[in-house]
This record gives C-alpha cells, sequence and structure tokens, in this order.
C-alpha cells in the first residue's frame, strides 16, 4: 500500500513538472483532450436540461391520464392512411357521461374543446386568446391554480353561465395592475362575467402557458359555437395504484360498446397517453447521445494522441533516470505505473479544464437567459471517467516502453 501511495505521489508530482517544465508544449497537447471533454459534457448537460424541462412539462399534463380523441398522438403508417382517422366521430358529452356511470378504474373525467377569439374590455383587446370550453370536472383532471377568483360552481357549468376565467397575461393587458374579478369581458360578441385569473406560470418547453387562455362553461360554448367540428377531447384520470394498461383496456371496452361497435370493427377512437411521447424522446435524446460522442470523440483521439506524444518524450527526458531505478532494484511494473499514472494525471486535468468550462457556460446561461442549463454529478464524473480512461489508453504504450528499457543502455543514454 505504502509504495502505491508513493507511485501516485510522484507520478502526480512528474506531471505537475511537466505541466511547469514545457507549458506551451503541454498545454496545445492537452487542449484536444479539453476541448473533447467539454464539447461531450456541454452537449450532454444541454440535452439534460432539455430533457428534464420536457419530461416535466410531460408531467405536468399528467402520467396518469388518458385522453379520448378522434386522433392518435402517433400515425399508424401508410398502411392506415389518413383518411381513415377523418372518418372518425368526434368524442361527445354524452359518451363522456356514459363512460362515467359504466367506469370502475376511473378517478374522474374532463370533457374540453379549444378555439381561438378575441378578448374585449371596454377599448382594449387581446387577440388569439386560446379559449378553453371545459366540462366541471376539468381541475380534478388537469390542475391549475387561480391567482385570485374561484373556479366554476356545479349549477354555473351544467346551465352554462356567461363567466370566464382569464390567463395572468390576458388580466395584465385588459386591467393592468387593478382586479379582473367582477368585471365584464367580451367573447363571441358576449359579455362574460370575470370570475378568476390564472396564476402566472410562463411557457413550458413546447411553447405554451396558461398565461394566455380562458376557460369558460362547456354548455356555454354550445351556445356560441359547433364543438363537434373543433377536435373534443375526454380526459380520464386513472385511480391511484392502478396501471395505466388497466383504464385503457376498460375504456376501450366501454367505447367499442356505447359505439355498438361489432367485434370485427377496428375501434373508430383512439386513447392517447404521455408514455407515446415519453418513448419518442427516448428515442430522440438516444440518437442525439451516439451524435454527441461521436462529435468530442474527433477531440478526444486527437488529444489521446497528445497525450501519448507527451509520454513519448517523457520517457526520452528520463530514460537515464529510468536506468538508474532499475538498476537499484525497481520492478518494471513499478516504472509501468509510475508513467501510467502520470498520462492519467495529466489527461485528467485536461479533463477537469473542460468541465470547468462547461460550468462557467452554464451559469452564464442561466444567469441570463430563461433556460436553465445544469452541469450534473453524473456529467462530472462522466468527463472525468473518459478524460482517465483516454490517459490510460493513450499512455500505455510509452509506459511499457519505459519499464522495458534495459537498465545498462538506458543508464548510458544521454537526453
Amino acid at each position: 500500500m505504502l509504495i502505491l501511495f508513493r507511485l501516485i505521489h510522484e507520478s502526480f508530482r512528474f506531471a505537475i513538472v511537466s505541466l511547469m517544465v514545457n507549458k506551451v508544449r503541454t498545454v496545445l497537447s492537452l487542449l484536444g483532450i479539453t476541448i473533447g471533454i467539454f464539447s461531450i459534457i456541454a452537449l450532454f448537460s444541454v440535452f439534460d436540461s432539455m430533457e428534464k424541462a420536457i419530461r416535466d412539462s410531460i408531467s405536468s399534463l399528467g402520467n396518469n391520464v388518458l385522453y379520448i380523441q378522434k386522433w392518435p398522438w402517433m400515425a399508424g403508417g401508410s398502411d392506415y392512411p389518413w383518411w381513415k382517422y377523418w372518418q372518425r366521430p368526434e368524442a361527445t358529452l354524452t359518451e363522456m357521461a356514459e363512460l362515467e356511470k359504466r367506469s370502475n378504474a376511473a378517478e374522474a373525467f374532463a370533457f374540453w374543446v379549444s378555439t381561438s377569439r378575441d378578448v374585449s374590455y371596454q377599448s382594449a383587446t387581446v387577440s388569439g386568446v386560446s379559449i378553453q370550453a371545459v366540462s366541471h370536472g376539468y381541475p380534478q383532471v388537469m390542475p391549475f391554480d387561480l391567482q385570485n377568483g374561484r373556479y366554476f360552481t356545479p349549477i354555473e357549468s351544467q346551465t352554462g353561465r356567461n363567466i370566464i376565467i382569464i390567463g395572468a397575461d390576458v388580466a395584465s393587458e385588459l386591467f393592468g395592475s387593478s382586479d379582473p374579478t367582477g368585471q365584464t369581458v367580451k367573447v363571441f360578441g358576449r359579455k362574460l362575467n370575470v370570475i378568476g385569473v390564472l396564476k402566472k406560470e410562463g411557457e413550458n418547453m413546447f411553447g405554451e402557458a396558461n398565461d394566455k387562455l380562458a376557460f369558460i362553461p362547456i354548455n356555454f360554448a354550445r351556445n356560441v359555437m359547433d364543438i363537434k367540428t373543433r377536435g373534443t377531447i375526454i380526459a380520464v384520470k386513472n385511480k391511484e395504484g392502478l396501471p395505466n394498461e388497466e383504464l385503457k383496456d376498460e375504456l376501450i371496452g366501454l367505447m367499442r360498446s356505447i359505439r355498438k361497435l361489432k367485434p370485427l370493427e377496428e375501434d373508430n377512437f383512439s386513447i392517447n397517453e404521455m408514455d407515446i411521447i415519453n418513448k419518442s424522446f427516448d428515442q430522440l435524446f438516444g440518437v442525439i447521445a451516439i451524435v454527441g460522442w461521436i462529435v468530442g470523440g474527433f477531440s478526444l483521439l486527437v488529444g489521446g494522441f497528445g497525450i501519448a506524444n507527451i509520454m513519448f518524450v517523457s520517457v526520452k527526458e528520463r530514460t537515464n533516470q529510468i536506468g538508474i531505478q532499475k538498476s537499484i532494484g525497481a520492478k518494471n511494473y513499478f516504472i509501468l505505473l509510475q508513467f501510467l499514472f502520470e498520462a492519467v494525471f495529466l489527461s485528467i486535468i485536461g479533463g477537469i479544464v473542460g468541465l470547468i468550462l462547461v460550468w462557467l457556460i452554464s451559469v452564464l446561461v442561466t444567469n441570463l437567459s430563461s433556460f436553465t442549463l445544469l452541469l450534473s454529478f453524473k456529467n462530472i464524473l462522466l468527463g472525468l471517467l473518459v478524460s482517465g480512461s483516454i490517459g490510460l489508453i493513450s499512455g500505455f504504450i510509452p509506459s511499457w516502453s519505459a519499464a522495458h528499457l534495459d537498465p545498462v543502455d538506458a543508464m548510458r543514454s544521454s537526453f
């Protein structure tokens, strides 16, 4: 154990001396390792941060929620043409009511349809507001936070009262700093009473937010637009602890029964879930990881040759010293490990510089933009392991040649 510590200490000392004595040569040789580690870890950090933000956005939509719709989120390919989906009927409120009666695996149901309209108050108008016409159970399936005000009462939802909940940006543009609740806005050419304001969220990774939208009761929307042609959705929240597959199987059976489909007939509805999107992103980020390794691999290859060059020169410079060490009893493995550790230390130093550059950029990006760029412990460890491995591989041949020098010839040599 004492010999091992001595080896590590001497190898680290020789690595530092190599850096100090031959600064330009060492810096240029380590530049490849630094650039390679920077390229790989920077790319992985960016996409790890993107992946986290995307998955958080997906999770906010509900991993335990299934969506009954006309269209599937992932197309079936050329063997299932788009016109078959086009011919399918839209989901209806009546179907949701039947599902609520018959389902045993569902905890809550929500029905909604979206459109875009202008919202006006006196002389001010906000264009392109996303109007969400929702059933009363919407907050139980797709929770949201109110900054002030309240949600629809059951009676208001059932009777289709002319009321509205607006997003934070809509409230700010129409009313400034004053409280919108109790005021009257104009949508669909009708006057609606504002009963609540959504808490400001900002945009997620998909460019979506609750800041420029509004909620109205679905039964009010039926009086001002044709909801059957708007892409209706029935969202179903699974009971706690039940797998999504169990709820999905139940919903397929119930929907086929409600629509009176014969046993051999194809489903004329789609049941979508967030797992479909997650699997798509798994494939995407898998491809990105391969690209990252290819991009950084070329720099690491150059860096490996740089480390090998440093070590060959180091062996040449210390040939006489190697001969003296071997003459007084130093074993081959001692010389081998001494130079091998030196190569690893040099490579890790280059990797640490690359990691520091990534950290500095992550701090700048996080502080100067809305995107949070994180240098995770996993990526730090990956950078150190990769740089250490490059040093181990590229330093082996020079270390082997040093370990097998003839001691007499080595002592006679002069550099």
